[in-house]
Parts: structure tokens; sequence; C-alpha cells
């Protein structure tokens, strides 16, 4: 009885997580999508305040995302199923903090702080395109602005590694790259590897694009619904009727 009565309790914490999360889904929706901006103008900044100004929202936004979190698990009695079902949260909320070893540069760890920095553009980018299906219900919306922010993402990737001295041409490129799917300039490995991702991507968004305006347009063709249709017996049924009411 003990075990049964654990196990409910669980199941009854995880269900008010749910509860939780989806009230809070268009609050948290749209500081994921200013939290985006927010780390592009980490990378933008040069001034001594602005940059200050920027990391501090920064690790504001990221305190508020991790209490959201901490509370939907508390609430869920931190059980395992809810570990398993949200791991990659726990994973991009983890990211930022690599930024604390940069310390470790001294010991030549140079790796650690660049991958602090992808990772929380990254981190940014995915939690932007899952706030954009929370807020938007339209499929075409929703279309619209994923790919809004897999430009941002892709911009400040190629910018944060150098592959441009300007924003402007990484924004421009990376637009251009997500959209129609034409090359990019940088030659590096990782130059690749995106250009091949944002290629994907552009193949994806035109299939979606299609089915969706086909999909309009068969629905605009349709003479009348089903149950407006009368259906009449074939002329040969009726002869015979006629003949009948003649007699």
């Amino acid at each position: 009885m003990n075990d049964e009565a654990t196990t409910a309790s669980v199941e009854e914490g995880e269900w008010r997580a749910e509860v939780v999360a989806a009230r809070l889904d268009k609050p948290m929706g749209i500081l994921g999508v200013i939290f985006l901006f927010v780390v592009l103008g980490q990378l933008l900044a040069t001034e001594a305040g602005m940059v200050t100004t920027f990391t501090v929202l920064g690790w504001v936004f990221w305190a508020v995302f991790v209490s959201e979190f901490l509370l939907r698990a508390y609430i869920a009695q931190f059980s395992g199923r809810f570990w398993k079902k949200n791991w990659w949260q726990v994973v991009f909320l983890l990211v930022p903090f690599l930024r604390f070893f940069r310390a470790l540069q001294a010991l030549r760890f140079v790796r650690v702080a660049r991958l602090a920095r992808f990772g929380g553009i990254i981190s940014a980018g995915v939690r932007g395109s899952r706030s954009a299906g929370r807020l938007l219900s339209s499929r075409i919306g929703w279309l619209i602005a994923v790919t809004a922010v897999v430009i941002l993402a892709s911009s400040q990737l190629l910018y944060a590694t150098g592959a441009h001295e300007s924003y402007a041409d990484a924004l421009f490129e990376s637009a251009m790259a997500t959209i129609t799917g034409s090359g990019l300039t940088s030659s590096t490995t990782f130059g690749r590897i995106l250009q091949v991702l944002l290629a994907m991507y552009s193949v994806g968004v035109f299939a979606t694009l299609a089915g969706s305006l086909g999909a309009f347009f068969l629905r605009g063709s349709d003479p009348a619904p089903a149950d407006a249709v009368v259906v009449e017996p074939p002329e040969a049924e009726q002869r015979p009727a006629a003949a009948t009411t003649g007699q």
C-alpha cells in the first residue's frame, strides 16, 4: 500500500508540474525570445558599461530559467521520470556555467571559454525557438519565427568564430544560407558543418511552405462540404417511378 501511495503521489506531482509549466508557458516564452537578443547584445557590446549591463541581464535571465526549472522539479518530487523527460534542459542550463572556468585559460584550456560562448549562443537559440513555438499557434507564423531565430543564432556563431569582422555581414550571409541554402564563405570545419545544417533547414522550410500552401488552396477549391451534397438516384431508377405516376 505504501508503494502504491508513493507512486500515486509522484504521478500527481508530475501532473502538477505539467500544469505549472503550462501556466508559465507564455511568460517564459517571452523571456526566452528576449534572452536571444540579450545574448546578441553580449556579443556585440564593446563599451565596458554595456558589457556589464548585458552580462548582468544574461545571468538574471538564467537565474529565472533555473528557478522555473527547479520549481517544476520540486513539484514533481524530483522523480526519475521528470529527469529523463527534461535531461536536455539540464544540459542547456548548465552550459553557461562553463564561463566560470575561464581562469583555466592560464593553463591553455582556451577551448573551454570558446565552448562556453558557443554553448550560450546555441542554448539561447534553442530556447528562443521553443518560445516561438509556445507563443504562436499558426504553422506559418511559427515557421517564420523559428527561421528568424535560426538566422540570429547562426549569425552570432559566425561572428563569434571570427568568420566575419562585421556582424552585418555575418547576419546577411546566415540569412541567405538559411532561406536559400546558399554556401557560406567560411572555409573552416565549423563553417562547413553550419552550411550543411542551414541547407538542410532551408529544404525543410520550403517543403513545409509548399505543403501549407497546397493544403490552403485545396481547401479553398472545395465546392461544398460533404453534408451539403445532394445525391440523386440514377436516371434508370427514376423512370419506373415516372411511368407509375402516369398510370
